[in-house]
């Protein structure tokens, strides 16, 4: 296995990079914002900011690398990732700091999709699936560890914007170094709802809404945090632990959907997370303990339903087209997630800090009820017809280049390329430029 991962291990390493930064960088602007002053409609706003990034990074970035290759691409969104975190330090200011965070999306995202293109190239189709899980452990460790070195230090000064400036320049050393060649053009996705609809009416509902309330609770879960008493360290692993509890239960979840109606495990874990929402807002902890004990709980279900969900849709896809459906999916959550942070934190701001769970119950309520409706019209996919579960990373931190690199482009039919312009300058691989 040591022989196959050193060909990658510059762009595991560049990945993690990425993550660190950008976990560093999710967490000190919700603390120091509301350190600041900043009103929770604002901080959400940081949250429909970067998602509208975000959306636009996925559909943006391959027209980027067809015009002038991957690797002037992935250092110019380096540079304005860095360039975006210190001027959210030298403007410490919600008018600033919500257009400056859409950059930063914009950012993460097309970098993301370039790791992942390059990854998918070197990867061999008989250790695809433990390369994959290997990088998502690894992007997994480098964003909890992004938050929780916030825990260490000052969050007030301007330290930790600058820790992650140049943790988003050192993503740029393993790949500008390593001679590896250029891979093919990224994956382009289009949005087209109606056709995802017509392949699954629940997949689609569903992950609108799981957009709205993870979207939330990744943006504004340090807010509540802060808001209930919660000190910076129990604040950096309130916000860490959920994903870490969601890694682990994609396991269990998963394999009850291989075995049954997917449907019905989702319910399984909307009425789970439903449970938590109410527990948050009736019994209201108030002691760390408490607060992280039952966070541990919201997490692993609100962080295993994307995986169920796009495995559900897929059941239902033509064959062929699991890549274009798990991007398409992708995409709608990243819909619900510029819509998610803008409504929990207006709620917040209206009614206190339960305002963050009460938007989570309606979005989980309204996916109970839909699902139930769907279950009750249409009958599940055989068990013999089923695609296997993928374990994913959260969807946050997913772009459509992750479906490829799950699936593989040896088992699925490739999407159509963004072809590049006809006046395009010369690529990484014809003018030498060296890849990852």
């Amino acid at each position: 296995m040591l022989r196959q991962l050193l060909p990658i291990s510059a762009l595991l390493l560049g990945s993690a990079f990425l993550l660190f930064a950008g976990g560093i960088n999710s967490l000190i602007l919700p603390v120091r914002g509301s350190a600041e002053g900043f009103t929770a409609s604002a901080l959400g706003l940081l949250g429909t900011g970067w998602a509208i990034g975000y959306v636009l990074g996925c559909i943006l970035a391959p027209r980027m690398v067809g015009a002038v290759g991957h690797i002037r691409t992935y250092g110019v969104l380096c540079a304005f990732a860095a360039i975006s975190i210190l001027l959210q330090a030298l403007l410490v200011t919600p008018y600033a700091w919500i257009p400056v965070r859409a950059v930063s999306g914009f950012c993460f995202a097309g970098a993301a999709m370039i790791v992942e293109s390059w990854l998918n190239d070197h990867v061999q189709p008989s250790t695809r699936g433990k390369i994959f899980g290997i990088y998502t452990m690894v992007n997994l460790a480098a964003v909890t560890g992004g938050q929780m070195v916030i825990s260490l230090g000052d969050t007030m000064g301007f330290t930790f914007f600058a820790i992650g400036a140049i943790i988003f320049c050192l993503a740029l050393v393993p790949t500008a170094l390593s001679t590896s060649s250029s891979p093919a053009p990224l994956t382009s996705v289009t949005l087209d709802i109606g056709a995802l609809w017509r392949n699954s009416p629940v997949a689609v509902s569903a992950v609108f809404l799981v957009g709205i309330s993870n979207a939330s609770f990744g943006t504004l879960s340090a807010v509540y945090a802060d808001r209930v008493g919660l000190g910076l360290t129990s604040i950096a692993l309130f916000s860490s632990i959920p994903v870490l509890a969601g890694a682990l239960s994609q396991l269990p979840f998963g394999f009850a959907s291989d075995r049954m109606d997917r449907r019905k495990v989702l319910v399984v874990a909307a009425v789970w997370a439903l449970a938590a929402d109410l527990a948050f807002i009736m019994i209201a902890p108030e002691g760390r303990l408490a607060n992280l004990a039952l966070v541990g709980l919201f997490g692993a279900a609100i962080f295993a339903m994307y995986p169920v969900i796009v495995a559900h849709a897929n059941d239902h896809a033509p064959e062929g087209t699991s890549i274009q459906v798990s991007g398409g999916l992708l995409l709608v959550f990243g819909l619900g997630s510029i819509a998610g942070p803008l409504i929990a934190g207006v709620g917040m701001s209206w009614i206190g800090p339960q305002g963050l769970f009460l938007t989570t119950i309606v979005a989980h309520v309204l996916m109970i009820a839909f699902t139930l409706l769907r279950i009750a019209r249409r009958a599940p996919v055989p068990n013999a017809e089923k695609g296997s579960f993928q374990v994913s990373p959260p969807a946050r931190a997913a772009t459509p280049e992750t479906a490829a690199l799950a699936v593989g482009e040896d088992e699925d039919a490739p999407l159509e390329p963004a072809p590049p312009p006809a006046d395009a300058p010369p690529s990484d691989a014809q003018d030498g430029a060296p890849g990852p």
